[in-house]
């Protein structure tokens, strides 16, 4: 059987620059913990929080009677923030709890996802919620028949932002960033003018 998690982190010492990342684990009442790397990157690389632990299992629709160990997407999460690393201090715990959320929630993380945690999403966060796309880090393709690992990325999101993906769509805020030539990995930046 293939151990995913360990996949996971070897693929991701394999794409991501820099020192080697350190580590903080965070256990939910009978789910498996999940882990979250802090990359500190090299100069001109973000500072990348990665959970590792998400896609130990495939997604599922939480309506199915039985769950299919095999079949499924499976995820993991990634934040890229500049500034450093102390920029989000308490963001790994909030980024297990998205992590946890499809073995919890039966939720299933796919890229244009809004999830609104209604609170920061780390300690003086403006933001509290997260958009998922495509992030920089490729898929991990997984020995047959076991789906490949997509690693999203989570922009934070303010409230505004938020509603504003509710009523046009993700691809709409993410045109009002790229016009407002905002840079969403800036923890400090202010919501875009909508």
């Amino acid at each position: 059987m293939t151990d995913v998690a360990a996949a996971v982190r070897t693929h991701l010492d394999r794409h991501l620059p820099g020192p080697e990342p350190t580590s903080a684990s965070v256990t939910f009442l009978g789910v498996e913990p999940i882990d979250v790397l802090l990359y500190p990157g090299d100069g001109e690389s973000p500072v990348r929080y990665v959970t590792v632990g998400c896609s130990r299992h495939p997604m599922g629709d939480p309506s199915d009677m039985l769950a299919d160990p095999t079949h499924g997407p499976r995820a993991e999460l990634v934040l890229a923030l500049s500034g450093g690393a102390g920029v989000a201090s308490g963001v790994h715990r909030t980024l297990a709890v998205l992590a946890a959320a499809p073995s919890v929630e039966g939720i299933v993380l796919r890229p244009d996802a809004l999830i609104d945690l209604g609170e920061p999403l780390w300690k003086g966060s403006p933001f509290t919620a997260v958009l998922l796309g495509e992030s920089d880090v490729p898929d991990l393709t997984l020995p047959a028949p076991l789906d490949p690992v997509q690693f999203l990325e989570a922009v934070p999101l303010t409230g505004t932002e938020a509603a504003w993906v509710r009523v046009r769509g993700a691809a709409a805020l993410r045109d009002a960033w790229d016009e407002a030539g905002i840079d969403v990995r800036d923890p400090a930046r202010g919501a875009a003018s909508l």
